[in-house]
């Protein structure tokens, strides 16, 4: 029953705000005059753009809504442009739950009570969102950290809704060859998973510790530590963090800090993390991103909330590279040789076509100067431009072009003659060199040494194994013996380019130890 009272509400809301014409619209090719006046909106909506109307209907509904919204808002190879621009205004503040209930989840989920856990525990939450809320705190031995809590009962609101959700979808892609073509029920499983991933504050703070070893030869951000022995799926305790949001620009200009240098910093970091680590924080907008002015730490950047993080293979790393250098120098039939080569085009794909609509795409961006073309742009018309050609973006890749809009409109509104082509020039060439030559040649020669020194003393037991093996059936004799001499050759080549490629590694890693101790790289 409970679940059929949220359904009518979801349908109810739908259709006041005008989402259920907007799907009628969108799904079905020419709708009939009489069933869109049946599903037309109140007047209060009527006039508001679609992306709009979408947007206030999942506020209504609340938090799980809310976060469909945003998740879809970063699918923008599902959806068009005005409505993941409008879903990306999606705020995710509700009211905090009672300070008491707070305190019983922590004693429940460390096993002691507060006062013996903190020193001092702050009732009043410093934040609230639709998943957790955070308080500060104080461990008895002074550190001040911030306490992040699950709030209570969520799997069972999200399991309903998520449930309305598939039911949804399952309709949608029933109804309409359109609908199919959206692939509404994968986009609901992937949200699922997500949300799921979510509610495990364990992972975001796995998140949190590999994102602070990789940046920690890097001056320009601060990572949280986490407390492991104060951490489970439902609370975590992390480093109090100290600074002024990102937002408030001229708080910081008042404090000192060089906003211009601020703004290539946040681009410098995003490189890096992407091109030479592939795990991006894919979740930089300005309320998860402050900035230190603390002495020792002045003008760094504090990153917050490691819920959603990105990753990127060697192939992605190679293919938005490849993708960005090609673009600026408007070798567009490059571009379109990447597509294939990715495999997400079908290899049937005509090159020429392929490379006739990236021009018309990407042609257009060089009429403005170079410091005013936006990377992120650049990635979603791509994107939307492979979609003619049936090509199915890869999730990571999505999520890396929305984080690159996020970093690309704080940078600009820091700094508006920010060039981040300027700034991302250097890591793109950088990594190339790294991928491509002879320094490539070296790296993987000495990182595939171990493995040839592990291979080396087993190969001669096994040669000697497969030329002593005894044929099961004499009538087989011959049949066995040019088995196992092609076996024997292929066990003896295997050796011959072991032990070269192995000679040949450790050869090399002196030689550039050499040369790297007398300061020659």
């Amino acid at each position: 029953m409970r679940k059929l009272l949220r359904l009518v509400r979801i349908v109810l809301t739908f259709w006041r705000l005008g989402v259920v014409e907007l799907a009628l619209q969108t799904l079905t090719r020419r709708p009939a005059g009489w069933a869109l006046a049946l599903v037309r909106p109140s007047a209060d909506y009527a006039g508001q753009p679609r992306g709009a109307r979408l947007r206030l209907a999942l506020e209504a509904l609340g938090p799980i809504f809310i976060k469909f919204g945003q998740v879809l808002s970063t699918r923008p190879d599902l959806v068009p442009p005005d409505i993941a621009t409008e879903l990306a205004r999606l705020q995710d503040r509700v009211p905090p739950f009672p300070a008491a209930q707070s305190q019983a989840l922590i004693e429940q989920a460390l096993g002691r009570p507060v006062g013996e856990l903190f020193a001092q525990f702050e009732p009043e939450p410093v934040a609230s969102a639709s998943i957790a809320q955070v308080h500060f705190a104080t461990l008895p031995d002074g550190r001040e950290v911030a306490v992040k809590v699950l709030r209570p009962g969520m799997l069972a609101v999200i399991e309903d809704d998520l449930a309305l959700l598939h039911v949804l979808a399952g309709w949608v892609e029933r109804l309409s060859v359109d609908g199919r073509r959206l692939r509404p029920r994968d986009v609901v499983a992937e949200f699922d998973t997500y949300l799921h991933d979510e509610l495990d504050l364990v992972r975001e703070a796995a998140n949190a510790a590999q994102l602070r070893r990789n940046m920690a030869d890097l001056p320009l951000i601060i990572v949280p530590e986490m407390h492991w022995d104060l951490c489970t799926a439902s609370v975590i305790v992390m480093e109090r963090m100290k600074g002024i949001p990102i937002s408030q620009v001229e708080r910081l200009r008042e404090a000192g800090v060089d906003i211009k240098k601020l703004a290539r910093d946040g681009v410098t970091i995003f490189f890096t993390q992407v091109f030479r680590d592939g795990f991006f924080h894919a979740d930089m907008h300005p309320g998860n991103i402050q900035v230190s002015v603390d002495p020792a730490t002045f003008g760094r950047y504090i990153a917050l909330d490691f819920g959603i993080i990105g990753t990127l293979t060697e192939v992605d790393k190679n293919y938005l590279a490849q993708n960005f250098i090609a673009f600026f120098r408007r070798d567009y039939k490059r571009v379109a040789e990447l597509h294939v080569e990715s495999g997400w085009v079908p290899a049937s794909t005509r090159i020429e076509q392929l490379e006739a609509a990236v021009r018309a795409t990407c042609e257009p961006q060089f009429d403005r100067p170079l410091k005013d073309i936006s990377l992120g742009q650049v990635l979603l018309r791509l994107f939307q431009t492979s979609r003619r050609f049936n090509v199915e973006i890869q999730p990571q890749l999505v999520l890396l072009q929305k984080t690159l809009l996020n970093v690309e409109g704080l940078g600009r509104e820091l700094d508006p003659d920010l060039d981040l082509w300027d700034t991302a020039k250097p890591f793109l060439e950088r990594w190339m060199d790294e991928q491509v030559g002879w320094r490539a040649l070296v790296r993987r020669l000495k990182d595939e040494a171990p493995q040839y020194a592990r291979l080396l003393p087993d190969l001669p037991r096994l040669v000697h194994h497969a030329l002593e093996r005894p044929p099961r059936d004499d009538r087989d004799l011959l049949r066995a013996l040019l088995r196992e001499q092609r076996r024997t050759n292929r066990l003896v080549t295997m050796l011959l380019v072991a032990a070269g490629g192995f000679l040949l590694g450790m050869v090399v890693a002196r030689l550039v130890s050499q040369i790297v101790g007398h300061g020659g790289l």
